[in-house]
């Protein structure tokens, strides 16, 4: 749940990447760090065990101050893939605001999306989120590789869900990243907005919102809004 501070009139959501092990969750925010504006990021931190998988979580905070001063914050985690750290994927989504899934595009890893997935449906239920409510945006990652999914597939098998579009991404690439993350910044407004009065109270609407959270440096290439 949102942390809403009336005095100092802070907002601070926090945003989960979840996903199967080696999956790109990790990279995912790893590139956001690259991508986004100096002043819309604090310190990557990671924590990572000797075989370089994430253990615990990498917590990415983005900050600023929209014109009618509210503190828009961000808290960005991942989720260790491992099933043995199971118990740390609940703790990471305990009071989440949304969720991005990183899936892996290569054929032989389906089965461990679909089971990643049944798991964050019965993570999200046991810390009292319900799926079909929590702001969720999915990105088939690893389409630079060469044994993949087709995307038309893909589109076809997620569009009777309540999530499409899924987005395409090469995480080590920077492709899909930043849009995957817009598009879950919208999808996070839709249910915020009403909550806290973004556009009555602080003029903030939908597009000004994902710009404030995502802009781009633009030093670091050609990805913006």
């Amino acid at each position: 749940m949102a942390e809403f501070d009336k005095q100092h009139l802070k907002l601070v959501f926090k945003i989960v990447f979840y996903g199967p092990a080696l999956s790109g969750k990790t990279t995912n925010l790893m590139q956001l760090h690259t991508l986004l504006a100096p002043e819309r990021k604090g310190e990557l931190m990671v924590l990572e065990t000797k075989d370089d998988r994430t253990l615990f979580f990498d917590l990415l905070p983005i900050g600023f101050r929209s014109g009618s001063g509210l503190d828009l914050r961000l808290k960005l985690y991942t989720v260790p893939g491992q099933v043995q750290h199971d118990s740390t994927r609940k703790a990471v989504l305990s009071r989440a605001d949304g969720v991005v899934f990183v899936a892996d595009s290569q054929h032989s890893q389906q089965h461990n999306n679909a089971s990643t997935f049944e798991n964050l449906d019965q993570n999200l239920q046991k810390v009292g989120i319900d799926i079909a409510q929590i702001p969720l945006a999915i990105q088939f990652n690893k389409r630079d590789l060469t044994d993949i999914i087709e995307e038309a597939a893909l589109h076809q098998r997620w569009q009777a869900t309540p999530w499409p579009p899924v987005i395409m991404a090469s995480a080590i690439r920077g492709q899909g990243v930043l849009e995957t993350f817009q598009l879950l910044l919208r999808r996070l407004y839709v249910q915020i907005n009403p909550r806290y009065g973004l556009a009555d109270r602080f003029q903030i609407d939908e597009a000004t919102f994902v710009a404030l959270l995502s802009r781009a440096d633009t030093e670091t290439g050609d990805v913006g809004l």
